[in-house]
């Protein structure tokens, strides 16, 4: 039966038995609660589409077959392995012969026939039906060599016999064990009756024919003797045949090909998924028996609470693998190892994976809105465009984590979070906040990971290596909230650094927003206890700023007098509060601050073993007093006092500059101020071309290309600009040499 393409797509609660929407778009289609058995969904698009509280399997009449086809399996498997048991039975107490030896070869090729089955019964419970198969085929092709060299006549005829017998009897086996496999598929109730009629079969006709094939005259007693042996065997492979079939259905590794064949028969006429699109589909509460999805496309599909997943076709998904199929299931993974598997794509929403271990799992395109990641090991774990909103990350474990710039970490829940993962060598796990005693605020995990983010855009717009400017050194970070006095910090900061001279203290980094937060970074020694250097920092300052504001005043004067840093930091404080969203980078160089802001800059560092930075929160300030022609035709001059190239096989860096400033004076998207400003770097560029050894001018020139890294970031990747600096900049670092 087809539907009309026109239909409406909400199909909630209806009956669509046997229905089929092969190759048909059903995006957002609601299927909620409808009765889908028989229907086929084979290569149709379902993104989106509701499937909670289906019902899927297999319409009434393919129940019937299927189960028809598990009794004539188990009637096969019963009557192979009846007749070869009352073979071997029979050979064993075959009686006299003419010849004596004749008959001795006879039972011992008998006696080794029963131990080989014994071996064969062993391997399969401990190792499996494959390593089973690989003996018995090795033992089978020595005996017939073996029986070829020594046996002739009759006693060769029983070897190979023997042999057959052993095969059979196995094939029974393993035919028996799809039979159960099937009949637990379909219902448990049908295990009981089908292994009562296998076993009266190969009792009673098994037995039976085995001893008239044999044409021997027998008493009673030799007659009693071997229906007893042959029935024991019978009855010993019906048990490991249903041994086999409950293993398989438990899904475990050395059965799974029973596994397969049971569960592709069971599924004969099922509901039928396979190829199609089920991206971001949901499937809550659902029941999928007998269901057919292989090689079906299941991002990020949700399965919660959804039954009878593990008697599904699942071939080519990462449903395959039991542990995912729990864990997509039950959404619980607390105390869990996943570590270095492939969860890509997964659907964990609102899942407790708290203290799980996702080292070097890759997580990626995953959704983990409003997961439990607390105490989470995410070390070195992949989280490309994975969805992270509302998730939970307090003392997770984010050491060399992988994120991307469309990483989505909007709102995360994290009171504190450990940049490495400890270790006998450092015990310390580089807890952020610094202080033990504090933890962030709102929106300050967001405030502390969002440059992360941004030096990541920043670099990949560029096309550089990472790990050609990471740098491997711990930071403190300092959170002044709700105002800050510029003085009183400055000071702060200059006694931690005469109380604590180990831990050699240096700023690096400070961002600004007004009066709402003032974040201060700083580098220490590997060896420093940064919680105890955030306690007394804070310390320091309360104690500073209780004094008269006169009496701070002079103690200001006094220390500044022997040290010029402090006055210059206090006034990077007070520019940072009086603009809002104002964003200062600051390098200490021979007692000196230099100090750069723009919009979009970066300061790279690999903080606390990753690549980092600290991106600018707002706007630049503006330059005033000239135009852009002005400048422009200022910086032209400048650039044009370098020499000319000496070859004309690659541009030297008169020539990347003045394209450089084409480019950017001719950026449609970039206001007047901003290409002023932007012009203003490429002539420090110019400068320190000219003196190449001038440290000085190298340091500048080096803060003037972060400041147009930090331009290039704040535009889109399809603007012209950020598609010349992707080569020139580069290109530009590499001549200065300012890697």
């Amino acid at each position: 039966m087809r539907l009309p393409l026109d239909m409406v797509q909400n199909f909630g609660e209806k009956s669509l038995k046997g229905v089929s929407f092969k190759g048909k778009d059903l995006t957002d289609a609601d299927f909620s609660g409808a009765d889908i058995r028989g229907a086929n969904f084979s290569q149709a698009v379902l993104v989106g589409a509701n499937f909670s509280r289906t019902i899927s399997g297999q319409q009434q009449g393919w129940i019937i077959g299927v189960i028809a086809i598990a009794w004539l399996l188990a009637l096969i498997a019963g009557l192979l392995m009846a007749y070869a048991s009352g073979w071997v039975g029979a050979f064993l107490v075959a009686p006299i012969f003419d010849e004596y030896d004749q008959a001795i070869f006879f039972r011992v090729s008998s006696l080794v026939t029963f131990i080989v089955l014994a071996v064969a019964g062993w391997v399969i419970v401990r190792r499996g039906t494959g390593t089973a198969f690989s003996v018995l085929v090795t033992v089978f092709v020595l005996t017939l060599a073996f029986s070829l060299w020594m046996g002739e006549g009759e006693a060769l005829a029983a070897l190979i016999f023997q042999s057959v017998a052993v095969a059979t009897i196995l094939a029974g086996v393993s035919v028996g064990a799809l039979a159960v496999a099937i009949a637990l598929c379909m219902r448990r109730k049908l295990v009981l009756p089908l292994l009562a009629t296998m076993a009266c079969l190969a009792a009673v006709a098994g037995a039976t024919e085995s001893l008239r094939g044999l044409e021997l005259e027998l008493t009673p007693t030799i007659k009693l003797v071997v229906l007893t042996i042959g029935g024991t065997i019978t009855l010993c492979a019906i048990g490991l045949s249903t041994y086999m079939g409950y293993q398989a259905m438990a899904d475990r590794p050395r059965y799974r090909f029973i596994r397969t064949l049971g569960i592709t028969f069971s599924s004969l006429g099922g509901t039928r998924f396979n190829r199609a699109n089920l991206t971001d589909a949901d499937f809550t509460q659902a029941s999928l028996k007998r269901a057919d999805f292989r090689n079906a496309n299941l991002k990020r599909v949700c399965w919660f609470q959804s039954r009878d997943l593990n008697q599904a076709r699942l071939a080519g998904t990462y449903l395959e693998h039991p542990h995912i199929r729990v864990l997509v299931t039950d959404q619980q993974g607390e105390n869990q190892t996943y570590d270095r598997l492939d969860l890509s794509g997964l659907n964990l929403q609102g899942a407790n994976l708290q203290n799980a271990s996702l080292i070097g799992t890759n997580l990626s395109d995953s959704r983990l809105y409003g997961a439990n990641l607390t105490g989470a090991k995410l070390a070195q774990a992949q989280l490309y465009s994975t969805d992270l909103r509302k998730a939970c990350l307090t003392g997770a474990y984010i050491e060399n984590w992988g994120i991307s710039t469309d990483t989505q970490l909007t709102q995360v829940r994290c009171d504190y979070i450990y940049m490495r993962l400890p270790t006998q060598q450092d015990p310390d796990p580089c807890r952020k906040p610094d202080n033990r005693n504090e933890t962030f605020k709102l929106s300050d995990f967001e405030d502390f990971i969002a440059p992360i983010i941004k030096t990541l855009h920043l670099y990949k717009q560029q096309n550089i290596d990472l790990r050609s400017v990471a740098t491997t050194y711990k930071t403190i970070d300092l959170f002044h909230r709700g105002g800050l006095d510029p003085g009183a910090a400055a000071l702060a900061l200059q006694q931690l650094v005469d109380q604590h001279p180990e831990a050699g203290l240096e700023v690096i980094a400070l961002e600004g927003r007004g009066q709402q937060k003032i974040r201060l970074q700083a580098k220490v020694a590997s060896q420093a206890n940064r919680s105890e250097l955030s306690q007394k920092y804070f310390e320091n300052y309360g104690q500073l700023l209780n004094l008269p504001y006169a009496d701070l005043q002079a103690l200001l004067a006094g220390v500044a007098e022997k040290d010029e840093q402090i006055r210059q930091l206090e006034g990077l404080l007070d520019k940072a509060i009086q603009q809002p969203r104002f964003y200062v980078e600051t390098y200490q160089n021979q007692g000196e601050f230099v100090m750069s802001q723009s919009k979009g800059n970066i300061n790279i560092g690999d903080v606390e073993g990753n690549v980092s930075g600290l991106a600018a929160a707002g706007e630049n300030q503006t330059i005033t007093g000239a135009t852009l022609g002005e400048v422009s035709g200022t910086v032209t001059n400048f650039i044009n006092q370098l020499p000319d190239s000496s070859t004309s096989e690659a541009p030297n860096i008169k020539e990347l500059l003045l394209q450089l400033q084409s480019v950017i004076e001719s950026e449609s998207t970039l206001t007047d101020d901003d290409k002023i400003e932007a012009v203003e770097q490429v002539k420090v560029l110019a400068e320190a071309a000219q003196k190449p050894a001038d440290g000085a001018l190298k340091k500048a020139a080096k803060t003037a290309m972060k400041i147009l890294q930090g331009t290039a970031a704040g535009l889109s990747e399809t603007t012209k600009l950020v598609q010349e600096c992707t080569t020139l900049l580069p290109a530009i670092t590499t001549l200065l040499a300012l890697v």
